[in-house]
């Protein structure tokens, strides 16, 4: 079991795509802020509350949708409270890290079902990380009952187009379909099988870390698909900024790092510039150098990833 802890996938993350948007909420905002893998970050949270307020002096409504993992790094009592008190006065889902605070699952570790080519190091520190989180939460009892109450996906009406909110892929809580590698690797049947399935028009993603962003046509619609990657770490080479997803019908108000216009609706994957230092001094802290986040996760935080910029957007081969 040890192996699997970490790598598997319990049976309570899974659902079918044919049910993902059978019940939608109807949006009134004009724009939607969807922000993934926050990992307890509270200086990127005040940078995103910042570009909201930003939108709403042009005259722009904005919703907040925060579709998993706000809880990472957030590893004491004041600073778990303080980010699951923020999140939750918004629309949120679980991701598996909240998903894991709330209800753990036997077996599950961090409940990540990382993939073969993610290395074992990786699995066995992010299974500390949760340990860790999860001690702290049960001195938390009334966070765990407001987590245990979200949703694992959310599908929203947004000026006449179903967007489909996931934390993982159409199949899974935790599932690695609409990973950048995913992509990379040329995904593009399990896409047209997902979207015609669903019949989301959009769909935001998070959870595997890198930034991703689809689009095509399926049935003669236009889809897309956006996976923000982190909104609280770095995402891409010698760039520490998170990234968000944001729609609306509007153009962004500051350059994004990807971006898809289609018949008026823009989708981009929007930096989060936040205060670096500061987060960092908070960081070290909480996780200093040989702890699991900090050997996972420091350099991140500093440098970003391996991943250039024009390697974001996948165009569909059909």
């Amino acid at each position: 079991m040890a192996d699997l802890e970490g790598r598997s996938c319990p049976l309570a993350y899974r659902y079918h795509p044919a049910s993902l948007c059978q019940n939608e909420s109807q949006v009134s905002e004009d724009v939607l802020f969807v922000i993934g893998g926050l990992y307890g970050n509270p200086y990127a949270l005040d940078e995103i509350e910042q570009m909201a307020l930003a939108e709403e002096r042009q005259g722009h409504r904005v919703k907040l949708v925060f579709n998993g993992d706000f809880n990472w790094f957030n590893a004491s009592d004041t600073l778990f409270r303080q980010i699951n008190n923020r999140v939750l006065d918004h629309t949120v889902i679980l991701g598996n890290v909240d998903f894991e605070l709330a209800t753990p699952s036997v077996g599950a570790g961090c409940g990540c079902a990382y993939p073969d080519y993610v290395d074992q190091g990786v699995v066995e520190r992010s299974n500390r990380i949760m340990e860790r989180l999860q001690a702290l939460a049960c001195e938390h009892p009334d966070i765990q009952k407001r987590l245990s109450g979200l949703p694992r996906y959310r599908c929203l009406m947004f000026g006449g187009l179903k967007i489909l909110v996931l934390h993982g892929d159409p199949e899974s809580l935790a599932g690695w379909g609409l990973a950048h590698e995913s992509f990379s690797a040329g995904n593009e049947l399990s896409l047209d099988k997902w979207l015609r399935a669903s019949g989301a028009d959009v769909i935001t993603s998070t959870h595997t870390c890198l930034p991703a962003l689809w689009s095509g046509m399926v049935d003669e619609r236009f889809r897309v698909v956006a996976n923000n990657g982190s909104a609280g770490m770095g995402n891409l080479l010698s760039d520490p900024r998170g990234l968000i997803t944001r729609l609306g019908f509007t153009s962004p108000l500051a350059e994004p790092v990807a971006g898809i216009e289609h018949f008026g609706l823009n989708v981009s994957l929007m930096p989060v510039s936040y205060d670096l230092d500061a987060w960092l001094s908070q960081f070290d802290r909480l996780w200093p150098a040989g702890s699991p986040a900090a050997v996972s996760y420091r350099n991140r935080l500093v440098s970003g990833t391996s991943l250039s910029q024009d390697h974001v957007v996948f165009p569909s081969s059909s």
